[in-house]
This record gives structure tokens, sequence and C-alpha cells, in this order.
């Protein structure tokens, strides 16, 4: 399952990295990606994953990073 989600305040590349390193490192992600650029995250889990509570580890991860960005569920 492959969702994409759309970032408000996402303010270097830096942080886009460290997001995009930290939210691999969850064990139930398979993949992931954070653009600085177009202001946007993918995450990819297998099939059955609850994402909801998937995306509150990842928003708790990201809060760390960045304080200032939203995730746009």
């Amino acid at each position: 399952m492959k969702k994409v989600y759309k970032l408000i305040d996402l303010d270097c590349a830096n942080c886009a990295a460290k997001m995009e390193n930290g939210i691999k490192e969850l064990p139930e992600v398979e993949d992931c990606t954070v653009s600085f650029l177009t202001q946007k995250m993918t995450i990819k889990a297998p099939d059955g994953t609850d994402m909801d509570a998937l995306m509150e580890k990842v928003v708790k991860l990201c809060k760390k990073v960045e304080p200032d960005c939203q995730i746009v569920l």
C-alpha cells in the first residue's frame, strides 16, 4: 500500500532527509521518500498495515525533526 501526504512548512532539505531516514527505520515501513521541493511524503507499507497507527508514529517522529511541519492526512 502506498500513500502520499502533503507537507506544510517543511523548511529545509536537510530536515526532509532526516525525516525520511527516521521513517524508513520504522519496522512497518517498506520505503519512504520526503521531498522538500514538492513538499510531499510518500510512504509504502505492506497491505493490511494499520495506517492510522503508523501515521501517529510518523507525525511524532517528524515533530522531533521539524516542529512546525504539518502532515496533511
